[in-house]
């Protein structure tokens, strides 16, 4: 039986999330281009950040006195050992910074968009996920952000937007609740009362743009604009529904197995492992060409019972993570995803070889190297090289470039160059950003 309640809650949460900013902007353009499938190319790209910082330390072999040099021989560090057998596929990048987003305990989004950011500022543009999401071949949603929190978090903001946008004021909700952000990707082809949740949503949420249709007629100019953006933002959602209903084979295929982890939890890691699982399928499925993954949700806190490990909160920032226990624990948790990552996609093939061969993983913080970082030196692991795109199995250490560099980077290598990335001139002297890529990272 359907609580009407916990129903409606639900459809409030997720609308409403949708129409303070967005949870699936450009939406309907990315729905109406057809996904392509040519073989070796770059097709999607995934971000991982880790909040409290990425210390260097963490992920520069022993006794490395090169400012670039191969992998091949050198023992990656304890807590980055479960990349091992990856190193071919690895390119561990240090040396540039990201003074100007203002990280501290956190630079929010100016961790993707490379700006000033901060508690409390909204983004001032697009992140570089969602610019990628947008030159990347199109599929039926744009990026697909997830953040892990504690459960008592979690549960209490199943959606927040803290490190993704579109645009100016224009932030991406990721989402936290894995129960309910599979009732939304996977609801169609469900049973019992996830199905009837998602049908009796899907119903509420087309009556409520044929409402808000009928409400916008006779409103002043400008009340309508704003009233006309809600009615799209209902309209988008139904038809994401729409489309969804549409491809349940592939949905079938794809779709996580439910399990007690969903519903009842005993630690935060198993709401973690499920929204990952979630991620990979939406991937595996062509939902999103984008995923971008937030532990810690972008934010200062962090809880990870799961793995043995009592300190949570804020505190967890004010250690040295090199040589730390609990550091080495998260870092390793971490690892081993982007391990599940890549077997997944290495198991579902692409044109003549696997999604792995056509993909892009980026590894790294919201706040540069540690809490309360000034922004001086900010790690990144690439993992994968989209197509043979980016150059692997390699260390490089780059002076003095921003991050921003490397974001254009990013965009030269999937076929959509720029000449910068969210920095004009005037900034671009000041923090030594030069026009183009970094070539040492392109194949």
């Amino acid at each position: 039986m359907i609580n009407r309640r916990e129903m409606l809650q639900k459809v409030a949460t997720g609308a409403g999330a949708l129409l303070g900013a967005g949870l699936f902007p450009g939406l309907a353009q990315a729905a109406d281009k057809p996904i392509i499938q040519t073989p070796g190319s770059p097709k999607r790209v995934i971000f991982f950040l880790q909040n409290h910082g990425f210390d260097p330390l963490t992920c520069i072999p022993k006794d490395l006195n090169k400012e670039s040099c191969a992998l091949d021989g050198l023992p990656l560090e304890k807590p980055m050992q479960a990349l091992e057998p990856y190193k071919n596929r690895m390119h561990i990048i240090t040396g540039l910074h990201g003074r100007h987003t203002n990280p501290g305990h956190s630079a929010y989004f100016g961790a993707l968009g490379a700006y000033r950011g901060g508690t409390g500022v909204p983004p001032s543009s697009a992140t570089i996920d969602y610019v990628l999401s947008r030159a990347l071949p199109q599929t039926i949603m744009p990026p697909l952000c997830i953040g892990m929190e504690s459960l008592d978090s979690m549960r209490a903001r199943p959606t927040l937007a803290t490190l993704s946008a579109s645009g100016p004021n224009q932030p991406i909700f990721m989402h936290c609740d894995p129960s309910m952000l599979y009732q939304m990707l996977f609801g169609s082809i469900a049973e019992g009362a996830i199905k009837q949740h998602y049908e009796a949503r899907s119903n509420v949420m087309l009556e409520v743009e044929r409402a808000a249709q009928l409400k916008n007629k006779g409103l002043p100019m400008s009340d309508g604009e704003r009233y006309g953006r809600y009615v799209s933002g209902f309209r988008e959602l139904n038809g994401l529904t729409e489309k969804l209903s549409g491809i349940s084979d592939r949905l079938k295929k794809f779709a996580p197995k439910l399990d007690d982890r969903y519903t009842n939890p005993k630690f935060e890691t198993d709401w973690h492992d499920a929204l990952l699982e979630i991620g990979i399928a939406a991937l595996q499925a062509n939902l999103t060409n984008v995923l971008t993954i937030a532990s810690g949700c972008g934010e200062y806190f962090g809880s990870w019972k799961g793995l043995g490990i009592n300190e949570t909160g804020h505190g967890l920032g004010h250690v040295d993570q090199p040589g730390n226990l609990t550091w080495t624990k998260i870092r390793q948790y971490n690892c081993e995803m982007l391990v599940k990552l890549m077997k997944a996609l290495e198991a579902t093939p692409e044109g003549s070889g696997s999604m792995m061969d056509n993909t892009l993983i980026v590894y790294s913080s919201n706040n540069a190297e540690k809490q309360h970082s000034e922004g001086a030196t900010w790690p990144f692991v690439l993992l994968g090289n989209a197509g043979g795109r980016f150059k692997t199995g390699q260390y490089t250490n780059i002076k003095e470039r921003p991050i921003n560099d490397l974001y254009a980077t990013f965009l030269h290598g999937v076929g959509a160059p720029v000449d910068r990335f969210n920095m004009d001139k005037n900034m671009a002297n000041l923090h030594h950003s030069r026009v183009g890529p970094i070539e040492e990272l392109l194949a």
